[in-house]
C-alpha cells in the first residue's frame, strides 16, 4: 500500500471558513471551486488558495441552494448544485460567476436510499455535470445510468440493473443499485456501485457493456463483511425505507482512464483501463484523509475533501 502526501492545501484561512466541504474542482484556467454542504454555498478561490468568495448562498428560491447534495463543475467554469426545496430534487445550473442559467426539478419526491449520516448519497447526490450534460444514478428508471440536456430533459439510459437477491423488495432492491456514473475522457461511463457488494462496470459511449469487475481487497474486508443480510427499516415521510449505508464513499477517473475508488474506510484501490487493480493508496494531509470528494486537474493533481487537499497522485 502507498501513503500520498498532500503536495498542497488551501491557505489555512480559507479552509477555515468551510463547515463540511464535500467538492472541491479546478477549472482550466486555474480557479477552485469549493462546495460546502453545511452552509450550503458554493464558493470560488483564486489559483493561489489564498482568497475566497461566496458564489451561491442559502434560499430555496432559484439562485440559491438548500439541502444541497451533489456539485460539480466544467472545465471553463460553469457548475452545477442538486438540492432539495421542499424535499423535491432540483438541479441548477450556474455560470463561472455564480449566475444561475439554468435548472429543473425532477418529478416526484427524492427517495434518500442510500445515507450517510445526514447526507444523501443517490439520485441527485450523484450528479455528474460535463458542461453539455448531466448524469446521474437513476435505478427507480430500470437503468443504473440516465443522461440530462441542460434543460432537465432525458436524452438516454444505459445499464441493466444488476441481481441483488432482493429483487422481491423493490427499495431496498434499488438502493443496491444506486451508484456513481462517471465519464471515461476516453469514451463511455463507469458506473461503480455505492451499496452492498462492491463492484463496478465500463460501459461504451453507445451504453454497450465492456466489463464487471468485483472490488475486493484485504483493507475493505472488514465493510464488506459488516454488509447485512437483513436490512433495517427506518420511517420516511408516510413510509418506510431499508437503513442502506454505503461501502464506496466516492470515486474518479484520470486523465488517462484509471478509476479511483475511495470507501467508507480510508483506503482507495486504483484500476486500469481494463478493470485490474493496479494500486492501493491512503492519503495522508495533517492525518490520514478518508476522502469525501476526489476530483482530477487538467494538470493532473488530485484534490480532495475534507482538507481542500492537494497531491500529485504519481
Amino acid at each position: 500500500m502507498e501513503v500520498l502526501r498532500s503536495v498542497s492545501t488551501l491557505a489555512p484561512d480559507v479552509v477555515g471558513q468551510f463547515r463540511d466541504p464535500i467538492g472541491f474542482k479546478q477549472t482550466a484556467n486555474g480557479d477552485y471551486y469549493v462546495f460546502d454542504r453545511r452552509a450550503h454555498a458554493v464558493y470560488s478561490v483564486d489559483e493561489k488558495g489564498a482568497t475566497s468568495q461566496k458564489l451561491v448562498q442559502i434560499g430555496a428560491e432559484d439562485g440559491r441552494v438548500i439541502e444541497p447534495s451533489a456539485f460539480d463543475v466544467a472545465l471553463n467554469g460553469s457548475f452545477a448544485v442538486a438540492d432539495s426545496p421542499n424535499g423535491r430534487e432540483r438541479v441548477q445550473l450556474f455560470d463561472a460567476a455564480g449566475v444561475r442559467t439554468g435548472g429543473f426539478l425532477l418529478p416526484g419526491r427524492g427517495a434518500a436510499r442510500v445515507v450517510l449520516g445526514s447526507l444523501s448519497l443517490n439520485g441527485v447526490g450523484t450528479l455528474t455535470y460535463t458542461g453539455r450534460a448531466i448524469v446521474m444514478s437513476q435505478p427507480d428508471s430500470g437503468w443504473l445510468i440516465t443522461e440530462y440536456g441542460l434543460a432537465g430533459t432525458p436524452t438516454r439510459t444505459m445499464g441493466q440493473l444488476r441481481r441483488t437477491g432482493h429483487e422481491s423488495d423493490r427499495q431496498l432492491h434499488l438502493a443496491l443499485n444506486a451508484g456513481i456514473p462517471i465519464p471515461d475522457p476516453a469514451g463511455g461511463f463507469y458506473f461503480v456501485f455505492m451499496a452492498g457488494p462492491p463492484a463496478f462496470r465500463k460501459y461504451t459511449a453507445d451504453g454497450e457493456l465492456l466489463y464487471e469487475r468485483v472490488i475486493q481487497g484485504r483493507e475493505i474486508d472488514p465493510v464488506v463483511a459488516a454488509i447485512p443480510t437483513r436490512w433495517p427499516r427506518r420511517t420516511v415521510g408516510d413510509g418506510e425505507l431499508p437503513m442502506v449505508a454505503p461501502t464506496v464513499r466516492t470515486a474518479a477517473v484520470d486523465a488517462s482512464g484509471r478509476l479511483w475508488v475511495s470507501f467508507v474506510l480510508p483506503f482507495t484501490y486504483v484500476y486500469d483501463a481494463d478493470g485490474e487493480k493496479v494500486r492501493t493508496v491512503q492519503f495522508r494531509g495533517a492525518g490520514i484523509v478518508a476522502p469525501s470528494s476526489l476530483s482530477f486537474t487538467s494538470s493532473g493533481r488530485l484534490l480532495i475533501t475534507p482538507g481542500c487537499y492537494e497531491f500529485q497522485p504519481g
